[in-house]
């Protein structure tokens, strides 16, 4: 089961007739559904901590789904909401170089306003589709987000509702339910949080899964009989156990002119000299000649024949992507020296591609 599929299933249960059931979740119960996404809630996660969560334990355990490439925020929630795969949605990292802009990087997190969110992901969202058909969708997070190119680009089409604080969030999930048919996404990201500070398992980490644990409890007495959640995430964390910075005793920043992605999920894109195909494999040569097993380095031409992003890459999407994919393996992280204060305090991190970091749990339950 895929990411992609998840959207399109629940607003099938809801009567959209244009999207289709690619998980068997049949009808809604009762024209209610929430889907809850909990950032950075790895599958493996379930056994290993279920004496902390006792209320997602009790949830059934509908499949275990895969997530895409790579496997970090902004990618997986365009490959939702969309139910699309990057190479069509164009979301293709947390940060990537802007074409055309003289090595502008847009985070897709922060956003630039330069930067049409339309334009950027036009791939019509399930949000949008869902409510013109006249389902009521809401989206139920933080209020910092409601205004984000982020939020335009890949949410648009729902009713923002922001709530910065656990009962608020509760309130604002039972309001956006009175009327059906009904969607509410509902996100946190505490947890992901916890993890890139201080590591999966560290105390911080464990409290902030504790407490989502505490509010989904208050939030299933407060919602309607018959509601159906569904639980899920964007994907998994892993800690650090090598840090290899860019250019510090090594040669990898030769040749290279803007470094994009992020830790664990590199889109380099090189000094116009090697703008071929045989530039392109002489420097991820190099490149994974010095990494060996600790990364794999692609070329785009390899990205692309080997689907990294999916089997369609619209031409926005090529001119995205780096023209190298280092993909770093074990606990290793490829660290850009201009952010060593950064991404080098880090524990926690994701964007590869092992099974930790790419599967997520689906889980569900109808209230009673």
């Amino acid at each position: 089961m895929h990411l992609s599929q998840i959207a399109p299933s629940i607003f099938s249960s809801l009567g959209l007739s244009t999207a289709e059931d690619l998980i068997n979740c049949g009808q809604s119960p009762m024209g209610r559904e929430i889907l809850f996404l909990i950032d950075g809630f790895g599958a493996d996660t379930l056994d290993t901590y279920a004496h902390v969560m006792p209320t997602i334990s009790r949830f059934a355990r509908h499949a275990i789904v895969e997530t895409s490439f790579p496997s970090t925020t902004s990618t997986s929630l365009a490959t939702l909401t969309t139910g699309t795969l990057p190479g069509v949605h164009g979301m293709l990292g947390y940060t990537v170089q802007v074409p055309r802009s003289g090595g502008r990087i847009l985070n897709a997190l922060k956003w630039d306003e330069r930067v049409d969110p339309n334009n950027w992901q036009p791939v019509p969202t399930l949000f949008e589709r869902g409510a013109e058909a006249g389902i009521h969708v809401s989206h139920v997070a933080a209020k910092r987000y409601e205004h984000s190119g982020f939020t335009r680009a890949v949410f648009r089409g729902a009713e923002y509702r922001g709530a910065n604080v656990v009962p608020d969030l509760i309130a604002q999930t039972k309001d956006a339910l009175r009327k059906t048919p009904s969607f509410v996404y509902l996100y946190m990201n505490d947890l992901d949080v916890a993890g890139h500070s201080d590591g999966v398992g560290s105390d911080k980490w464990l409290a902030a899964l504790s407490m989502i644990d505490q509010m989904l409890a208050s939030l299933m007495k407060e919602m309607p009989k018959g509601t159906r959640i569904w639980l899920t995430s964007d994907h998994g964390m892993i800690n650090v156990s090598e840090k290899i910075v860019i250019d510090n005793d090594n040669k990898l920043l030769n040749n290279v002119a803007v470094i994009a992605g992020e830790p664990r999920a590199r889109h380099l894109y090189l000094d116009a000299k090697f703008d071929s195909p045989a530039g392109r494999i002489e420097v991820a040569s190099f490149w994974q000649e010095f990494l060996g097993e600790r990364a794999d380095v692609l070329t785009r031409e390899e990205a692309i024949s080997g689907n990294l992003f999916g089997e369609n890459v619209s031409a926005d999407s090529f001119e995205r992507m780096g023209e190298l994919i280092a993909i770093a393996k074990g606990g290793v992280v490829l660290i850009d020296p201009t952010r060593i204060d950064k991404e080098g305090i880090m524990v926690g991190h994701h964007g590869a591609q092992s099974e930790i970091e790419m599967q997520v749990a689906l889980l569900t339950t109808t209230l009673s």
